[in-house]
């Protein structure tokens, strides 16, 4: 604590991310990170990127990343919006749609971001509880808020609702903005862009740090109709003018029109999943239904903090969380073939 510090500094909790030693070299499967490089297309960019036009000021509308995104999904380019991540969009979100008298909604087991993002920008919110096999109950969400905040597939469970769920809730919750948080969308559930045009209350926002392979180019997105975007481009407007740079802009775009190399990886990654899931079963593990780059896993005979611990040790980094209801479960990013053969190989000495 700071004398020097604003008030609010001292509230703030701040959230945390996963690890990221430096002291050796590790598996990581703690972070969602993809195990594939990015587009060839995006390799090609950087090699023949022009470096002196980063003299001058990026465009400050994105204008060619946005027009490349809204036709990836056939909306209109007032209907699209750009940042450094989703963690932006989504910050700018809660600014710009979500400081309203009455509480937010989301999930207890969700993003722990949301939580900061509220204390940050002083939003009163509840959260809703996960029922028993941590699944989100749209029911529950039928009361008087300030708006709902949904990641689907929800992180860390990886649980998906189905697109029938999303259009339920938006029918039953017409006058707060509905932000479906999507940013493991493309490893198996549905996206509700195509609502869009149906519900004047969603937001969508998505990443290119998962199924694009970029997460270190810190880029992301919302999609909604041109009032809530305009909300979005009020705020960014008001904190920082020129937020995507012309290298990430130009990477983006390359990544978003290599189509077949995006299935390529996603595909896999679904098929590792699938194969991770078993191996993790056959090891005795419960593994909840995953839709994401990443399984929700426990073991009925060891704790889940002694199993990271141990694997840590072994040079795999998994993530564990000390919460409530979640604190004896790992959430295991899905790697390639080989790391995930790593990882079964120092389960199986764990467990003996």
């Amino acid at each position: 604590m700071s004398r020097y510090w604003s008030p609010i500094v001292n509230e703030l909790d701040p959230y945390v991310p996963g690890e990221q030693p430096q002291d050796q070299q590790y598996i990581k499967l703690n972070t969602n990170e993809s195990p594939y490089p990015p587009s060839p297309a995006v390799t090609d960019v950087l090699t023949r990127f022009d470096a002196s036009t980063l003299r001058r000021y990026p465009d400050p509308e994105s204008t060619l990343l946005v027009n490349a995104l809204a036709d990836h999904h056939g909306l209109a380019p007032q209907q699209v919006f750009v940042g450094n991540g989703s963690d932006e969009v989504l910050a700018h979100a809660f600014q710009a749609l979500l400081q309203k008298s009455t509480p937010i909604l989301f999930p207890d087991i969700s993003y722990s971001f949301y939580p900061v993002y509220c204390a940050l920008y002083r939003i009163n919110f509840e959260t809703v509880p996960l029922d028993a096999d941590f699944r989100i109950n749209v029911d529950a969400y039928q009361v008087a808020n300030g708006g709902i905040v949904i990641p689907n597939p929800n992180a860390p469970t990886g649980i998906a609702l189905p697109l029938a769920s999303i259009r339920q809730l938006l029918e039953s919750n017409p006058d707060s903005v509905v932000i479906i948080d999507e940013a493991y969308v493309d490893f198996g559930a549905e996206s509700a862009t195509s609502l869009i045009n149906e519900f004047a209350n969603l937001l969508v926002v998505q990443t290119f740090s998962k199924s694009r392979n970029l997460a270190g180019l810190r880029l992301g997105a919302a999609f909604a109709n041109a009032d809530l975007i305009e909300a979005l481009q009020r705020i960014k407007n008001s904190f920082n003018s020129y937020p995507v740079d012309s290298l990430a802009s130009a990477c983006a775009i390359a990544s978003i029109n290599d189509d077949a190399y995006f299935q390529q990886c996603r595909e896999r990654v679904i098929e590792n999943r699938n194969s991770l899931a078993g191996s993790l079963t056959g090891l005795g593990f419960e593994v909840l239904p995953s839709s994401s780059n990443f399984v929700l896993a426990s073991h009925p005979d060891r704790s889940a903090e002694s199993l990271y611990l141990e694997l840590k040790t072994a040079g795999i980094l998994v993530r564990y969380f000390n919460k409530p209801r979640i604190d004896n479960w790992l959430r295991i990013t899905v790697g390639s073939d080989t790391e995930c053969a790593r990882l079964i190989a120092a389960l199986q000495q764990v467990l003996g």
